[in-house]
């Protein structure tokens, strides 16, 4: 029998520096650089396409997310600082301390322009963010024959219906940020996802587990429990839950136009809390940190 080739998954927006103060140690990071890093670790083959700064942080992002094995051949480098964002851990908790907007990567985001649009189409998945300033590209992923997720985070804005109605019509999975939130709370913001035309809406809850609705299903799972080595931060938990559920449930059969059965959501949330729960003992996003440079001017501190 011949063997199958593992999921092709493009991480397509944000890239940026998380800056821990307590440790003063740079990490690099971003939503969609994260769940390229964390499905290639789960055995898939994973790419990234967007905009890296042509400062020394940027090199050092775009080596760094080379050297966890997710080659960068189409990004773009363009004049202007990396994004850095400032935090601390706190009893195992990150707190973020602010940002400097995101950089060029935000301000000029990537595109589908020169040929970028014909790359994107060897993926089977495609993943992109709030934070990637993509959403003008969504109607030229869906007219690919991929699959497209996008990470909803958790601020109020992104669950306004003008924002959703620009999303959720071309994305098969929406992933919202749900922890605080009672259940039927978190049910209600997903089906309305789902009604405004996403595919699969999954809420992660944090130590409350997640859920997940397809308009016909709704399915919770419990968090994994963490064993007895000492959280080092929650840094990614939320982009190893997606990375996680999407490589399984895309090895059950998932793809464009098909529906998931509920065993199948199911093995997909829980194959996403182990991720999430393993994540908790990886120092920064995925690690390759190094000291904040003693020249960094204050404002970026």
């Amino acid at each position: 029998m011949k063997a199958r080739s593992p999921m092709r998954v493009l991480g397509f927006g944000d890239n940026i520096v998380d800056r821990f103060l307590d440790r003063a140690i740079d990490y690099p990071g971003g939503n969609a650089v994260n769940v390229a890093v964390y499905t290639r670790r789960l055995g898939a083959h994973a790419e990234y396409l967007g905009v890296f700064g042509d400062d020394e942080l940027g090199r050092f992002v775009r080596a760094s997310i080379e050297d966890a094995g997710v080659p960068t051949p189409r990004s773009v480098v363009r004049a202007g600082e990396s994004g850095v964002t400032c935090l601390r851990v706190i009893d195992g908790d990150r707190v973020f301390l602010g940002w400097n907007g995101g950089g060029v990567t935000v301000q000029q985001p990537i595109d589908l322009s020169d040929d970028r649009a014909a790359y994107v189409s060897a993926f089977d998945l495609v993943h992109s963010s709030v934070y990637s300033r993509t959403e003008e590209e969504l109607p030229k992923l869906r007219s690919r024959d991929v699959l497209v997720t996008f990470d909803l985070s958790s601020e109020p804005e992104f669950r306004e219906p003008s924002y959703l109605d620009r999303v959720a019509p071309y994305a098969d999975l929406v992933l919202l940020s749900c922890s605080g939130m009672a259940e039927a709370e978190s049910f209600a913001i997903l089906e309305d996802a789902v009604a405004r035309g996403a595919g699969i809406a999954l809420g992660t809850r944090g130590t409350d587990g997640a859920v997940a609705v397809d308009g016909v299903a709704r399915i919770t799972v419990p968090a994994e429990p963490v064993d007895d080595r000492e959280i080092v931060d929650t840094m990614g938990c939320g982009d190893a839950f997606v990375a996680g559920f999407i490589v399984d449930l895309y090895g059950s059969g998932w793809r464009r136009g098909t529906q998931a059965t509920a065993s199948d959501l199911h093995s997909a949330l829980r194959a996403g809390a182990i991720a999430a729960r393993d994540q908790c003992f990886i120092e920064g996003a995925f690690g390759h940190g190094r000291p904040i440079d003693e020249d960094t001017p204050v404002s970026m501190l």
